[in-house]
């Protein structure tokens, strides 16, 4: 009974002095900064026409073809689809900034003031890296805006005031804290996400989060929930970011970001002992775009990055966040692990090719090494030359090089390090090989030095990485 009563007594404590909280106005009210931004908080609407392909089809051959053929053919008219969004006036003269997602494809979009006003919208321009897009609507008198802040101020617990459209409600507002910092939620994206608790849901997107003076550290864009709704865990790109992608989306129409050329890949634990390194960090190359920044610095496949432009490379998606922040035609030292050592080369950044370029680029190839076959019973593979018959059994193009992998035994090292029948091995401890005979020689160096494992640059599918393969015991 004594500790029910002390329950009792703390939670009427608790009580009291809750109260006496709220009486000397020690917890804010959002009311004041809700009533100065709100104006400049708009809803999105966009309309879709669907493509054939996106409607819905019976199977060839079914009896409900038919059916479905007269009920889509019945008027005869486009279908479309329609979906809501939010966003926010950054410029008096009718910039807004929204998801890229929130008018992807429209073909007819509607921006709504607060105050029920209707615009027609116009895309300025769009970034899928970032998934921003920036619309523009005019009239005759300025429209509300409000301001960028500071997002590298912005601290783990922080207020946050959502503002937005959810569920086509029009405009709410949900508040809470700022949960986390640098949170990665898609592998193709330049953003640290800040997440917060606030409540975000379905319509949101592209809505703000803003500070205790009214100002924009963040843009909504995204929710983390099994059901769709909210769970108390959202994303906002950070306002650094988005001013900057906007800035370039009002001005160029496009955003422009510097491009040095590689691909990576993680540094692993087991990658960081066969290199030598002290921990995982950095970015290890994987492959240099022919032509590119790297490829004119002398950066190789297999190095490790691990410095660019001052600013150090921790972890792998650090190296294109940290390039993309960087002008255009800057020339920076990069740092470099290599052989065991640290080295330092200069690099011009230029700009980042389209996606077609890219293709192109990456397509081409070094040529290939002559055909033999051999065992590697400490590795547990058979490893073949490239001739004719490699080439169609595995479907390789002409200009195929390095060494291709015939057998993997079963639960042996190379098995369990993931390397698959078809891959083709182009280094050994970043030195090429170009056939079997040479592939055993460097296997047999690298024992004699007492090396634990061997890193193996292979090639699956087109897409080059690298793989640490411990030695049989």
């Amino acid at each position: 009974m004594s500790s029910v009563r002390s329950l009792v007594l703390a939670l009427a404590g608790l009580m009291l002095l809750s109260a006496a909280v709220l009486a000397e106005g020690l917890l804010p009210s959002f009311a004041d900064i809700v009533e100065k931004v709100a104006p400049a908080v708009v809803n999105i609407s966009s309309t879709r026409e669907l493509r054939p392909r996106e409607l819905p089809q019976a199977p060839p051959g079914s009896p409900l073809e038919e059916f479905f053929r007269e009920f889509l053919d019945r008027d005869g008219g486009p279908r479309r689809t329609y979906s809501l969004g939010s966003g926010f006036i950054v410029d008096p003269r009718g910039y807004v900034v929204t998801n890229n997602h929130v008018i992807e494809d429209a073909t007819e979009i509607e921006v709504v003031l607060q105050d029920e006003s209707r615009y027609r919208a116009t895309v300025v321009g769009r970034d899928r890296r970032t998934d921003l897009a920036v619309l523009k609507i005019d009239r005759p008198e300025p429209f509300p805006y409000v301001q960028w802040a500071d997002s590298d101020r912005v601290r783990v617990g922080d207020w946050v005031i959502a503002i937005g459209n959810p569920f086509g409600l029009g405009t709410s507002v949900t508040v809470g804290v700022v949960s986390a910092r640098g949170r990665d939620i898609r592998a193709d994206s330049y953003v640290d996400f800040f997440q917060i608790d606030a409540a975000i849901n379905r319509g949101n997107s592209g809505g703000p989060s803003f500070d205790l003076e009214g100002r924009v550290f963040g843009v909504n864009t995204a929710i983390f929930s099994p059901s769709g709704t909210n769970i108390g865990i959202g994303f906002a790109i950070p306002s650094n970011i988005a001013r900057r992608v906007v800035e370039d989306l009002i001005e160029h129409g496009r955003v422009i970001r510097a491009w040095l050329g590689v691909k990576i890949q993680t540094v692993t634990p087991a990658i960081a002992e066969s290199l030598g390194l002290d921990r995982p960090r950095g970015a290890l190359v994987s492959s240099v775009v022919p032509g590119g920044p790297a490829e004119a610095a002398g950066i190789r496949p297999g190095d490790v990055v691990l410095e660019l432009a001052g600013h150090a490379v921790e972890r792998m998606r650090d190296l294109p966040r940290i390039v993309a922040d960087t002008p255009v035609g800057s020339e920076v030292e990069v740092v470099l692990w290599r052989r065991g050592e640290e080295v330092k080369v200069r690099v011009v950044l230029a700009e980042l090719p389209s996606e077609a370029e890219l293709a192109r680029l990456e397509a081409q190839r070094a040529e290939g090494g002559p055909a033999t076959r051999a065992e590697l019973p400490e590795l547990g593979l058979v490893v073949g030359g490239i001739d004719a018959a490699a080439r169609e059994r595995f479907r390789l193009p002409e200009d195929a090089r390095g060494v291709v992998v015939l057998e993997v035994a079963e639960g042996g090292p190379a098995a369990r390090a993931g390397v698959r029948t078809g891959d083709r091995i182009l280094e050994v401890d970043q030195e090429e090989v170009g056939s079997p005979p040479e592939l055993v020689a460097r296997i047999g160096s690298a024992r004699q030095e007492g090396r634990r494992a061997v890193l193996l640059l292979i090639e699956r599918e087109g897409e080059p990485q690298f793989v640490s393969v411990p030695f049989a015991e």
